[in-house]
């Protein structure tokens, strides 16, 4: 028992470890997409990043949701979830008309805000999951896969609801609530580890050289096939191909991971107040004109350390103290209504 504890407690720092990892690459990607068509080495970044961080984040939600799927936790994580969309969804919305004057977004609550398809999705992966609880695991992974695969079909704007996203990477998503850190432990030694962080630096060196002509929007999972101007009726070939890069550039990326306890787990913690904040200070860089400043390699350099260091201070003890109603708003009374509900039902 005692060894299954310290094995649990490893496996949870590992996963905050990595967590902490990925919202720096989400922070970079974002801050330096309006580069990318004009600096062929963010474009190389951009597109290594966008191989593998999105499904292991996925993944490492799925990890971290069978401490909370069903029960009062699982209904309160999905209230929770519920309320963060419609707060943000509001802001950003509100913001972009009222300060930042951004054009070509759909503002409507059926249509994710940019970052924001992330809280729509999970709260739908959980419910998936629920729905296919009784199911092996074997089934449950092979009709995430067909589901991602199928979903391209569909003759619609795949970011609405965010339905192609959220079949695009249930895949990950199911592989990660079964994640079994002990046999990974078991497997992931450190001259594999070692191996692995090599293998990702190639990942990164091939795209490079070949990925100046790849599709991005295969990578985002928001479009379609009819969107990606894949017609062809075997276009989902194309989408399991992708899944195998981005299942390898995952495996790869895993071994640049420490297992030890840091500065880094704690930070770890706080993730989620990086993702729902870094928006805002990402778009007023951008509306700012700033990035007309940025065209060498030190300014470059700047804006990468701009982003990690925001990160870093995004994910403080101080932020979460002082927007934990904004971030994290108390959804205890809407489970209080539900009960009180419930009772009085004949």
């Amino acid at each position: 028992m005692l060894e299954d504890h310290s094995l649990q407690a490893r496996g949870e720092t590992f996963f905050l470890n990595l967590r902490f990892m990925l919202i720096v690459t989400v922070f970079v990607g974002n801050a330096i997409e309006p580069l990318i068509g004009n600096m062929s080495g963010l474009h190389s970044l951009y597109l290594w990043i966008f191989s593998f961080h999105m499904p292991l984040f996925v993944l490492v939600t799925g990890y971290f949701a069978r401490k909370s799927l069903t029960g009062t936790a699982g209904c309160k994580v999905l209230l929770q979830l519920a309320t963060q969309y419609l707060i943000f969804q509001s802001l950003y919305s509100l913001l972009d008309v009222s300060l930042f004057h951004v054009s070509n977004i759909h503002h409507s609550f059926f249509a994710p805000y940019l970052l924001l398809w992330f809280l729509a999705s999970h709260a739908c992966w959980r419910l998936l999951m629920l729905g296919m609880g009784r199911w092996s695991t074997g089934a449950q992974i092979t009709f995430a896969v067909t589901a991602g695969v199928a979903v391209g079909y569909l003759q619609l704007d795949g970011v609405w609801f965010s339905i192609s996203r959220t079949f695009v990477f249930l895949p990950f998503f199911v592989i990660g609530y079964h994640f079994s850190f002990g046999m990974f432990v078991k497997w992931v030694q450190k001259y594999v580890k070692i191996a692995a962080a090599a293998f990702s630096v190639l990942i990164f060196a091939v795209l490079a050289a070949i990925g100046s002509e790849f599709p991005l929007g295969w990578l985002y999972g928001s479009m379609t096939y009819m969107q990606l101007e894949a017609i062809e009726w075997y276009a989902g070939l194309y989408r399991l191909a992708v899944y195998a890069l981005q299942i390898t550039a995952s495996l790869a990326f895993l071994g640049w991971v420490p297992y030890q306890v840091s500065r880094m787990t704690d930070w770890g913690r706080r993730t989620l107040y990086v993702f729902l904040l870094h928006g805002f200070i990402v778009r007023l860089a951008a509306v700012s004109g700033l990035y007309a400043y940025i065209g060498n390699a030190a300014g470059t350099v700047v804006l990468l350390l701009c982003a990690i260091l925001s990160t870093v201070l995004l994910a403080q003890p101080g932020v979460k103290h002082l927007l934990h109603p904004l971030v994290e708003p108390s959804v205890d009374w809407m489970i209080t209504l539900q009960r009180a509900a419930l009772r009085r039902t004949p």
